[in-house]
């Protein structure tokens, strides 16, 4: 499992400006910016994989949480990709 790079975000400082500044209700920010957020991680998951992002399954997205939960629960939350 890749670490991400150094800074990496889910939603850049830029983007979250264009989502506050798009025409849309709360609702439909919050779930903008889960998308975007979404999407990057699933490139993420997919490079881990050497498989295309449209290939995935749900269960290989699945075993990836797994993975980096237990990464982050034997290692530490450093060691593992997601910081939360």
């Amino acid at each position: 499992m890749q670490s991400p790079q150094p800074g990496a975000q889910f939603l850049t400082e830029e983007e979250s400006y264009a989502v506050d500044g798009a025409l849309l209700a709360s609702h439909e920010k919050f779930l903008t910016r889960l998308t975007i957020s979404s999407l990057k991680l699933l490139k993420q998951i997919a490079a881990d994989l050497e498989t295309p992002m449209e290939a995935l399954t749900a269960q290989q997205i699945i075993d990836w949480f797994e993975k980096d939960g237990k990464i982050r629960r034997e290692q530490g939350p450093e060691a593992a990709f997601l910081k939360w």
